[in-house]
């Protein structure tokens, strides 16, 4: 099976380490750095103190590759744009192009939202190019439960979670869809499969859609956002917004955000993602995690003052440092 990952960081390192360790035909859309360190030593991934290499086919210009049975993008959704203007050589007729990212996808309204499917959102497809590029019939949502982080181009560790949800936008499980958890599976992941993708990717972000841009603009780690009796109380205000709009797009979240703030305080003191790519100077996902579920607020005539606070403040915060 030929599968190709477009954008070799932490995540899409581990998955395509896995794959190829299956059998797979693993090659990597890279540049400067990372496409360096692939050609000389391969994938390699760091867990539990013992590194593991996998040799891959990789290029920095995807029409090299060819047409693919799979394609795993995992980017952060600024990266994007880029990616959707080189991606055509790769997508054939029976292709699927499999998404590992974090907050609403664009494609989070084809085949579900009710009064509102096949609506595009301007927050994370403003022109619909990624929609034009990657056809909804190729697509597959896979939302990852799993810490990775890149120690250095090229080279994964892995610290903990195994998990890949997988599921069809349209909803129920199709044959192609198991096809590709049991795939998953002999690459050593744990594989569920969503009747719902869109339940999952919203569960997902109901958690990382506050405390990672109130870190991004205090510089603060998940345990002192969360120790500020203040500062919690204003991130379970806007979980509450959140929870309210998945409920009207038929997204039932049984938490309170007081149950999704022990899990966080159980992971101990550490740095989100979004403060991560703030302290290295990399544009922030603010639109996939923030902005699109004001969007959905508004397209569901649901209030979001405390959403758009958020979003004011942090949208502010990269642009005065052009992170955004």
């Amino acid at each position: 099976m030929k599968v190709c990952i477009y954008g070799a960081g932490a995540i899409g390192g581990w998955i395509g380490h896995g794959l190829a360790h299956a059998g797979c035909c693993v090659s990597v859309v890279a540049r400067g750095a990372t496409l360096a360190a692939l050609r000389q030593h391969g994938l390699r991934v760091l867990e539990g103190g013992q590194l593991n290499t996998q040799a891959v086919a990789c290029a920095a210009d995807p029409a090299t590759l060819g047409v693919q049975d799979l394609v795993v993008i995992s980017v952060k959704a600024p990266s994007l744009p880029d990616v959707v203007r080189h991606i055509a050589p790769l997508i054939g007729p029976g292709t699927v192009v499999m998404t590992a990212m974090n907050g609403v996808p664009w494609w989070f309204l084809q085949g579900f939202g009710g009064a509102l499917a096949g609506r595009q959102l301007t927050a994370t497809d403003p022109d619909g190019a990624l929609a034009r590029a990657i056809g909804p019939q190729h697509i597959v949502g896979c939302v990852v439960h799993a810490s990775c982080a890149l120690d250095e181009p090229g080279l994964v560790r892995h610290h903990f979670g195994n998990k890949l949800i997988i599921g069809e936008p349209s909803g129920g499980v199709s044959a192609r869809v198991e096809r590709l958890a049991m795939l998953l599976v002999q690459a050593g992941f744990e594989v569920p499969v969503s009747a719902q993708i869109q339940s999952d990717i919203w569960f997902k972000l109901w958690g990382n859609m506050t405390v990672n841009p109130v870190s991004a603009f205090t510089g603060a780690t998940t345990d002192l956002i969360l120790q500020d009796d203040l500062v919690r109380s204003f991130i379970s205000s806007v979980m509450l917004e959140a929870k309210a709009i998945g409920a009207q797009l038929g997204i039932v979240i049984d938490q309170q955000p007081e149950d999704r703030h022990a899990v966080t305080l159980r992971l101990g003191a550490f740095k989100t993602s979004m403060l991560q790519d703030v302290e290295a100077g990399k544009a922030v996902e603010l639109d996939a995690l923030v902005t699109a579920v004001k969007e959905l607020g508004a397209l569901t005539a649901t209030p979001t003052p405390c959403t758009d606070a958020l979003l004011g403040l942090a949208r502010l915060q990269a642009r005065v440092r052009g992170l955004y």
